[in-house]
């Protein structure tokens, strides 16, 4: 039991010792999107909750309706699929969790689509998005998220690759079947695990294009 605290401690010191095979860890934080960075314009923002829904209802917050909702701070790498991997990063934003809590999904709901500005979309399976480290991240480091880097909101999947984390999130969209996002329908792994290297869609295994544990 000593050894493996020691381990534990050890590779929390060393960022190097948690970097995914194929990735280098690099400092700082690199900007990476596709498309130009978004205008935030407030009195036309909002979050919505959509399809499979429980209640069958569409549900919507402005941005000042998110601030009480629940918060939580996670400290968390980022994972690119072209190869860095920056650490430590500490995200302040709302649980995924919550989301489910306030509209909840509908019993045959397996994934969800998050949709963000100018149609990008990313989509997850449930348990992704409902992992203990999943959030709608406001803030990075302890300041307001720049524009670049997804302000005013961002879902944040750390435990998978980036492109699974989209910027400037609009919408969550609860699905009974998975349907893939912007990267994935142009190439990108479908589940992106980045300590598997599920980076691009040939690695797939399965009659139907996915992951036979999808």
């Amino acid at each position: 039991m000593a050894s493996d605290r020691q381990d534990t401690a050890e590779a929390a010191a060393d960022p190097a010792r948690r970097i995914p095979p194929g990735q280098r860890h690099v400092h700082g934080w690199p900007v990476s999107h596709y498309g130009p960075v978004p205008r935030f314009r407030p009195d036309r923002w909002n979050l919505r909750v959509h399809g499979a829904t429980a209640d069958g209802a569409e549900h919507s917050w402005t941005f000042d309706e998110l601030a009480p909702l629940p918060h939580v701070t996670v400290v968390a790498d980022l994972h690119c699929a072209s190869g860095p991997t920056s650490t430590d990063h500490e995200w302040y934003g709302i649980p995924a969790t919550a989301l489910l809590d306030l509209v909840p999904p509908a019993p045959e709901v397996t994934h969800v689509m998050a949709w963000a500005e100018y149609g990008y979309s990313a989509n997850l399976r449930l348990a992704d998005f409902t992992a203990s480290g999943t959030l709608l991240a406001t803030h990075h480091n302890g300041e307001p998220l720049t524009a670049e880097h997804g302000f005013p909101l961002r879902l944040v999947v750390p435990h998978l690759y980036g492109y699974k984390s989209p910027k400037w999130l609009r919408a969550v969209e609860y699905l009974t079947e998975d349907r893939r996002g912007f990267w994935e329908e142009r190439g990108y792994h479908n589940i992106a695990d980045p300590w598997k290297e599920q980076r691009y869609s040939y690695q797939e295994q399965g009659e139907d294009g996915a992951e036979r544990d999808a």
